[in-house]
């Protein structure tokens, strides 16, 4: 009898471990206390973060210090991770990817090798996207030129958590110039992973853009090699379409949907492949951004973000340093004539906004308010005097806002006219990060300093009733009624 009981064990332990070779989702109990099973195991040094995210998707990256088995365990309670994703193959950087997952449902995971389990938690825990298209209330932050390891950067980061409390993020964006001040896998553990890697990128989807620094990583590289520097290397977008949008298959450039939210990420730094940069009209670059826009035009909102500024007059200068002249010059009109609601760069190290504007294309004096701005509106939307949101609709998609917010980690900087007259306000002198809160047809957007006061704010809208509009020409706050319930759309916890 005995030797039977220890056979059918041996027969067991056989059947588990052929399952594990052959990378199958399976069971799994619930993570215990570390314990080292196997002796010595690699230790966790960057992660985990969330890339990727879909509808029915995420991805979960992290680094340990020597080659390892990969197994993320996941499920929807954090006493239940009942499934298993196994990549048997020997690695630093362990890329997991989870799929068939029901969309805008919140998943608990742990990360762990074949022997051990390295991270769990109440606080690893990820929501997928929501449908596309669907509307609800999203949260997306921001982030531009953050990671210098400054004070500055921490203060902005805690400020933004405290902002959000119990309301999960959606995802957050970053405007380029990541790790300073050279792009380097050192200086992007230092000063970005390190960083984030107890609050924000264990629990928040991550969706990244190029900055000049991160190219200096292999800056005097050829064209086959830019696509091994750093910042791609660490870095997994949906350049297939996964996401939404039209393929870009680019690392440097994509777009994805947050329900009716479209954003497109922009690289407005490298060459492609035919030796172009994004402002070029010949560029890869802009005949994928125009099938994009074209295919997109439908969406109730598009928010496009890439590095340099066309508008700024603060560490940086829109009117002297040409590739953002060429930008303004030769690319904002395809943005424009697209219609595309709000765009976000950072480069110059500081705070500017605009009102909804269209057709500037010259250097800070030929700018001229009452023919460049489409509403005098403040766009605060407060009650106060003229602070009425920006208007929009599907029959008029006029105007643009555009928002420099590159002070997250550096901070400082005015040329001799600054402030850009384009710009309603701007602020050299604290750092800061953006929320874009999004609820159906209104999107407000605002800018969270270090300290935890709000110094900025707008709100845009679309397909405003004939009553409501007359309502907020006089600046007044619309208040939901019971018979508009439906309207009000819960936000995910």
């Amino acid at each position: 009898m005995l030797r039977f009981t220890y056979l059918l064990l041996f027969l067991v332990g056989m059947l588990a471990l052929d399952a594990e070779a052959q990378g199958q989702t399976t069971p799994a109990a619930q993570p215990a206390k570390k314990v080292r099973k196997l002796g010595l195991q690699p230790d966790l040094i960057r992660g985990p973060y969330l890339q990727m995210a879909t509808p029915t998707g995420m991805t979960i990256r992290w680094r340990t210090n020597a080659y390892d088995r990969s197994r993320v365990m996941f499920g929807t309670s954090p006493n239940q991770l009942s499934t298993v994703v196994d990549d048997s193959t020997l690695l630093m950087d362990h890329v997991i990817r989870l799929e068939n997952l029901k969309p805008a449902t919140k998943y608990f995971y742990a990360i762990s090798n074949f022997a051990d389990t390295i991270q769990y938690g109440k606080e690893n825990y990820f929501y997928t996207l929501p449908e596309t298209g669907k509307r609800d209330t999203y949260r997306i932050a921001a982030l531009g030129d953050c990671g210098n390891n400054s004070t500055n950067q921490r203060l902005v980061r805690d400020e933004l958590l405290k902002y959000l409390g119990d309301d999960y993020l959606n995802a957050w964006i970053l405007l380029g110039d990541n790790a300073y001040s050279d792009g380097t896998d050192a200086e992007f553990q230092a000063k970005f992973f390190n960083v984030y890697k107890d609050d924000l990128l264990k629990k928040y989807p991550l969706f990244p853009s190029p900055g000049n620094h991160d190219y200096h990583d292999l800056e005097s590289a050829g064209k086959k090699d830019q696509y091994k520097m750093a910042y791609f290397q660490q870095f997994t977008v949906p350049q297939k379409g996964e996401a939404g949008g039209v393929p870009s298959n680019s690392q440097a450039y994509y777009s994805f949907d947050i329900g009716n939210v479209h954003f497109i990420s922009l690289d407005s730094y490298g060459r492609d492949e035919k030796n172009k940069r994004m402002y070029e009209q010949e560029s890869a670059q802009v005949e994928w951004l125009k099938k994009d826009l074209e295919v997109n035009k439908n969406k109730e909102w598009v928010v496009a973000y890439w590095h340099h500024p066309p508008y700024t007059k603060g560490s940086h200068d829109s009117d002297t340093e040409s590739l953002l002249v060429n930008i303004r010059e030769q690319f904002n009109q395809v943005i424009e004539d697209y219609g595309v609601d709000l765009v976000l760069c950072g480069h110059s190290h500081v705070y500017e906004r605009s009102k909804l504007m269209k057709g500037h294309f010259g250097p800070e004096a030929s700018f001229n308010a009452e023919k460049h701005n489409l509403s005098a509106s403040t766009g605060l939307y407060d009650g106060s005097k003229n602070s009425a949101p920006y208007l929009k609709s599907s029959d008029d998609t006029n105007g643009t806002v555009y928002v420099v917010s590159g002070s997250a980690g550096q901070l400082g900087g005015a040329k001799a006219t600054y402030p850009h007259d384009a710009m309603y306000y701007s602020n050299n002198e604290v750092g800061g990060s953006l929320l874009l809160e999004v609820t159906g047809k209104q999107m407000d957007v605002k800018w969270i300093c270090s300290d935890g006061k709000i110094r900025d704010s707008f709100t845009m809208m679309k397909n405003v009733k004939n009553k409501e509009k007359t309502l907020l020409k006089k600046d007044k706050v619309l208040t939901r009624s019971k018979a508009n319930e439906k309207e009000k759309l819960s936000s995910l916890r």
